[in-house]
């Protein structure tokens, strides 16, 4: 059974009383997804609302899901999840890193109800974590950015300096130098994970600072966009994006979550899902390119497929040594690779990124 909600219905839920706790036999179980951004950004929230989608294709009636869009962080997002708790929901989905603290908060108050956080890194009994390795992504992007500028200078949309969004950044611009030493990358942080406007406003900046590259870590097409309009070049995130860009986009990273719900929720249906956390790449599915742009040579989508693959056999690592910082100071030395802990945490931008990472 196929539901969108609004925050209303959850309150009417609330409102009424549902029990709290696992769903009975012959009723279906009970999905919530809390989004960070609207299901019509075509990035982020998008993708994960295609993976609802395809949970409640998987299970027809035996599932009913449920999702509120543009919840902010913070003491916004404690309030829905707890709605959804206290509304009989079995299994509760929050997807971006700023809901963390509150789905912990609340799952110590609802032990019965399962929950997972998307990009989070703190896990209780009944609470696990899962994300995609999206940095192996962007180091092919990143490849085909230095192979595609003329200008040198490729620009980078940022929403917030946080581990993941950091080491994309780094990813992506150690896939530039590999076959573009002297290529640069500008970064312009927007603080925010969809805004438009402030997006848009980002591209333009880059554009006018030579930029004739575009990549992003914010959710909605508005750098695509712009690229589209200016004639030059960008990539998608989260999801093909190639409807808002068709000449501009040369490829985008595309997140899969459908296999991992529908894997989630059939352990909650078997009595077997456990408080773990899920970090798949490349290899694994949870990460994809979209089509190349047909405008990309024949020689840049070879190299670009020969990263990937490269990537996925586990031959290459985008943070392979020798890996310096900004001030040229050796963080892994070559023979080695940077540790997940370490890429998980990591708070710092890599040799030949332009700029201070904000603190």
């Amino acid at each position: 059974m196929r539901t969108s909600i609004i925050r209303m219905l959850v309150g009417a839920a609330l409102a009424a009383g549902l029990a709290t706790g696992g769903a009975q036999a012959d009723e279906p179980t009970k999905v919530g997804f809390i989004y960070v951004g609207p299901v019509g950004d075509f990035g982020w929230s998008h993708q994960h609302d295609q993976g609802r989608q395809a949970l409640e294709k998987a299970f027809g009636d035996k599932v009913k899901t449920s999702f509120v869009e543009s919840v902010q962080e913070g003491a916004d997002a404690e309030r829905v999840v707890r709605q959804f708790a206290a509304g009989g929901y079995d299994l509760v989905f929050t997807t971006s890193f700023g809901f963390m603290n509150p789905t912990l908060k609340v799952a110590q108050q609802f032990p019965k109800v399962k929950f997972e956080h998307a990009t989070g890194y703190k896990r209780s009994a009944n609470v696990a974590t899962y994300a995609a390795r999206f940095y192996e992504g962007r180091y092919v992007i990143g490849v085909i950015a230095g192979l595609t500028t003329k200008s040198k200078v490729v620009g980078y949309v940022a929403s917030f300096p946080i581990p993941e969004v950091v080491s994309g950044i780094n990813a992506f611009a150690r896939g530039l130098h590999s076959v573009n030493p002297e290529a640069q990358v500008k970064v312009i942080w927007v603080n925010s994970w969809y805004d438009p406007g402030k997006e848009r406003e980002a591209a333009e900046t880059l554009i006018a600072q030579g930029a004739d590259v575009l990549s992003q870590h914010t959710d909605s097409p508005a750098p695509v966009q712009v690229a589209e309009e200016k004639g030059i070049f960008a990539f998608g995130q989260a999801s093909d994006m190639s409807r808002f860009g068709p000449h501009a986009q040369l490829t985008a990273i595309v997140d899969n979550w459908n296999e991992y719900y529908i894997d989630r929720v059939k352990a909650v249906m078997d009595g077997t899902w456990k408080a773990e956390d899920t970090w798949g790449g490349l290899a694994a599915g949870m990460v994809h390119l979209a089509p190349y742009n047909a405008a990309l040579p024949a020689d840049v989508v070879e190299k670009a497929e020969a990263v990937r693959k490269a990537i996925v056999d586990g031959s290459l690592h985008p943070f392979a040594g020798p890996l310096k910082n900004q001030a040229g100071q050796e963080i892994v030395p070559a023979g080695q690779v940077l540790a997940d802990d370490k890429i998980l945490s990591m708070d710092w931008y890599i040799e030949g990124v332009q700029g201070q990472l904000p603190k």
